[in-house]
């Protein structure tokens, strides 16, 4: 299990770097992405969000998409959007409705280092989208006016905050 880092941690506003060794080290980050991100009941999960700044991310939405998406590039976007709600397993315990692409076309490498492509709709497209915001430094609340942003980081806080202790 990794630790999941939030809101305010420097790594998740940074543009991450490429993968450019796909060897055991890759492997065994993945693995743990993927357990990580299973036991906080996520759909997608992605490196930046554990400390690492690497241009990675793992989706798994069961029943459609289980796999890893390494230096992955969004080569296309349908002009159709969607809105639908949106939270993370970086700002935990909020969710606000966010405006994406319908539909997504995306290039990646896997854990061996081979290229692949996908083209989504639906969650996916959405999750896909979400994930890769991560490696370029945006969480899915820099998609939202200043307004609604400036109220999921105050709802963030006020979940998160820490209690003060009662006296005996």
């Amino acid at each position: 299990m990794l630790d999941i880092y939030t809101l305010g941690e420097e790594v998740l506003t940074e543009k991450c770097q490429p993968v450019t060794k796909f060897d055991s080290g890759i492997r065994v980050l993945v693995d743990a992405m993927f357990e990580t991100m299973s036991e906080a009941d996520g759909v997608g999960l992605a490196a930046p969000q554990v400390g690492v700044s690497l241009r990675l991310f793992v989706i798994n939405i069961h029943g459609v998409e289980k796999r890893a998406y390494i230096n992955p590039q969004i080569l296309e976007t349908s002009i159709e959007t969607d809105c639908s709600e949106e939270g993370c397993l970086s700002v935990p315990g909020v969710w606000h409705d966010v405006v994406r692409p319908a539909r997504v076309s995306v290039q990646a490498q896997d854990i061996e280092g081979k290229a692949f492509t996908v083209k989504a709709d639906g969650l996916l497209a959405r999750a896909l989208q979400h994930e890769n915001d991560h490696l370029n430094g945006t969480l899915f609340i820099d998609r939202l006016t200043t307004e609604d942003r400036e109220s999921m980081v105050k709802a963030y806080e006020r979940k998160h905050r820490p209690r003060k202790k009662s006296k005996p």
